[in-house]
């Protein structure tokens, strides 16, 4: 049956652990952050190959955005910041070159 004595909203029930709560939301947004970073990168190097026929530079691109967020996942302080850094480059490349 559901349980009537907690009112919802007000705050955590005894039978949850919010530290716990906390720190799963706050990993899976980190999360989102670096596969949103990613996944730009991905575009932009698809931009690249298909504007530029620098396919090689795309392919270069897509393996470095992924090493990038990987390193990212790792460390949480550089987080989304190094799939940004490939994707400025690359959308340096995709403009001035």
């Amino acid at each position: 049956m559901a349980d009537v004595k907690t009112v919802s909203g007000t705050a955590y029930s005894p039978a949850m652990d919010a530290s716990t709560h906390e720190q799963t939301y706050r990993g899976f947004i980190r999360f989102i952050e670096i596969a949103t970073g990613v996944v730009i990168c991905w575009v932009l190097a698809l931009a690249v190959g298909g504007i530029h026929e620098a396919w090689m530079t795309a392919i270069l691109g897509v393996v470095a955005s992924s090493v990038a967020g990987a390193l990212g996942a790792f460390a949480p302080p550089i987080g989304w910041k190094a799939p940004c850094a490939v994707a400025v480059l690359l959308a340096l490349y995709l403009f001035f070159a």
